[in-house]
């Protein structure tokens, strides 16, 4: 009782503070007091396993992140306009996790805002304003990214200068080749409007649109198709980047290409925001002859300290790896539910990066739109965390921090597997 009138209490706070736009998860909301690695737990002490939250790769409050932030805070922090070691040693460290076409590195607070700051470089390089995204993108907030990111809802007006492709479904040989195509089809209707395009932006695992990893390569044509064009490829690695799908440290790895823009966020600080991007110098060289680039937070010392922690951990600890080895695991075990529930459709993705898609039909894929909605808020009863993701809401988005284990998967699967269990 205390505690329904607690949830009761804040929600009417909530609302009175923070006004009608914010949006909560579940249908009875979840409050978290503290985090410790994969595990949340509420008041009463209750461990909640978290599928869900990639912000923290590390897993949450890691004593290392922790530590940096505290030491740094301490000494100095400040903006980029001065001189200081820390933002130095983290770029050179961060491009050499990339090819090394990408030379120059930028930082910024959010992925939104390296999204933006991704397409006035785009601008400034080509001339151009155009942009391409998939039907059910999202790539930011800011009033430049908003209008295409239509996963916002179906109030977000598509800017005019976007034009909207499908995700790559499919997982056969001719999926690069429908992409591109779809990419070949926008430009044609950007250009019969007068409008030249800058720019092809795309999360490289398509994790709103459903989760689109397979085959891999299949963005290469997509690629030559918008540099032919005369616009960039800007690759948005805020979901996908640092290690997460397990077979290569970037998204856009798996794909054999070398994007002109890199963009990153999430993960970057383990809950510290800190974001940024890695472009080729060619590209960025118009941009920084005619702007001045400044970014109050971005790149400060406290930031670049927590983002050298996470890489730190990340690469002395083998969690690309463990995200290769657990993902490729949960992701079987998962597909196998497919034999005792008629529910379950395909398990894909690439290392901790999982979609899993729940239809009516298996012949027709009629997504199971409300059964994922009962899942979802199912799994929560029982303590797990998760969500859904793509056009229909029928595909369970699973993302772990990357220092998940077989048990936590095992968990994970056997209270799915009683969810599922009610629905039959």
């Amino acid at each position: 009782m205390t505690e329904t009138k607690s949830t009761a209490e804040l929600l009417a706070r909530r609302a009175h503070l923070l006004g009608p736009a914010y949006r909560l998860f579940y249908d009875e909301p979840f409050h978290p007091v503290r985090g410790e690695g994969v595990w949340l737990y509420d008041a009463a002490g209750t461990p909640w396993l978290d599928a869900y939250n990639n912000v923290v790769p590390l897993g949450h409050a890691r004593p290392e992140v922790v530590e940096a932030i505290a030491r740094q805070a301490s000494v100095l922090n400040t903006h980029t306009r001065y001189l200081h070691e820390g933002i130095l040693d983290y770029a050179e460290r961060l491009l050499a996790t990339m090819p090394p076409e990408l030379g120059h590195a930028t930082f910024t607070c959010t992925g939104s805002e390296a999204n933006d700051l991704a397409m006035r470089i785009a601008t400034a390089h080509t001339g151009n304003t155009g942009l391409i995204v998939t039907r059910f993108a999202y790539h930011g907030v800011t009033s430049a990214l908003a209008c295409a990111s239509p996963s916002l809802g179906q109030y977000v007006r598509v800017g005019e200068h976007v034009r909207l492709v499908d995700a790559p479904e499919g997982a056969d040989a001719g999926t690069g080749q429908r992409f591109a195509e779809g990419v070949r089809a926008a430009i044609a209707d950007l250009k019969a409007h007068g409008i030249a395009p800058a720019a092809l932006l795309v999360d490289t695992v398509f994790s709103s649109d459903g989760v689109f990893t397979a085959p891999t390569g299949f963005l290469r044509e997509a690629v030559d198709v918008i540099h032919a064009a005369g616009g960039v490829f800007i690759a948005d690695e805020v979901q996908p980047g640092f290690g997460r799908t397990g077979e290569a440290f970037w998204g856009f790895l798996r794909h054999g290409v070398v994007p002109d823009i890199v963009t990153m966020g999430k993960p970057m600080g383990n809950g510290h925001p800190v974001a940024g991007l890695a472009v080729r110098p060619e590209v960025m060289k118009e941009f920084g002859q005619a702007s001045r680039y400044f970014n109050t937070f971005g790149g400060n010392p406290v930031s670049m300290a927590a983002a050298s922690a996470v890489l730190d951990v990340i690469q002395r600890n083998g969690l690309q790896d463990n995200a290769l080895q657990v993902g490729n695991y949960l992701r079987e075990r998962l597909a196998a539910l497919g034999q005792r529930h008629a529910l379950v459709g395909e398990a894909r993705g690439a290392g901790l990066f999982i979609g899993l898609e729940l239809v009516t039909d298996r012949a027709t894929r009629a997504p199971a739109t409300a059964q994922a909605v009962k899942v979802v808020n199912g799994l929560r009863q029982r303590q797990v965390l998760l969500s859904a993701t793509g056009p229909q809401g029928n595909v369970l988005k699973i993302r772990p921090p990357l220092v998940f284990t077989r048990e936590h998967a095992d968990l994970l699967v056997e209270r799915l597997d009683e969810v599922l269990g009610t629905l039959q």
